[in-house]
């Protein structure tokens, strides 16, 4: 079923749409999860969880890109769940992630840089080659292993160790150029 006939389940507020849109993407969902989560009843719960936040969203939101909407909610679900579990505990897969990415800025920052810092971001990434944006964003969005992307790209993780590495340092200096302090 198209994404736009999904949506409008939504918004017709038929029962259909949570059975679509867990054919659709459900399997995507929980891989989301899963990245940031080990737990597969949390796994679980994040997904069913994440329909019910589209459920509640739609209307009065009609997304244009339903499987970035969806991504969206089921990572920061899974975020919040792994934050919640782990208050004492650092779940590896995200330290490192983030950790990687750390000496970026301040994580004080207030709202009105983190927005323009989200503009910025947008920009460079729309900038990079396919290739790069998305080995950039299945590290630092989706939480992936280097060696899952790897293994999804056909290549090896020095190679995507590397691309991460070059695209970090892109990244500080286009952000300095643009006048954020790193």
């Amino acid at each position: 079923m198209e994404d736009s006939a999904i949506v409008q389940l939504y918004w017709n507020r038929s029962e259909e749409a949570i059975p679509e849109t867990d054919a659709k993407y459900g399997r995507l969902l929980a891989q989301v999860a899963r990245n940031i989560l080990r737990d597969a009843l949390d796994v679980e719960e994040c997904v069913n969880d994440c329909y019910l936040g589209a459920w509640n969203a739609m209307p009065p939101q009609r997304p244009s890109a339903l499987r970035s909407f969806l991504c969206r909610i089921t990572r920061n679900l899974a975020l919040d769940r792994s934050d919640y579990h782990h208050a004492a505990r650092r779940n590896v897969n995200c330290t490192v992630s983030l950790e990687e990415l750390d000496s970026l800025g301040d994580d004080r920052a207030p709202l009105e840089d983190e927005v323009a810092l989200a503009d910025l971001m947008e920009r460079f990434l729309t900038g990079l080659k396919p290739e790069a944006r998305v080995i950039f964003l299945r590290r630092y969005w989706f939480f992936d292993p280097v060696k899952d992307i790897a293994r999804q790209l056909g290549c090896s993780e020095d190679r995507i160790s590397a691309i991460l590495s070059r695209t970090r340092k892109r990244l500080r200096t286009y952000l300095r150029q643009e006048g954020y302090t790193v």
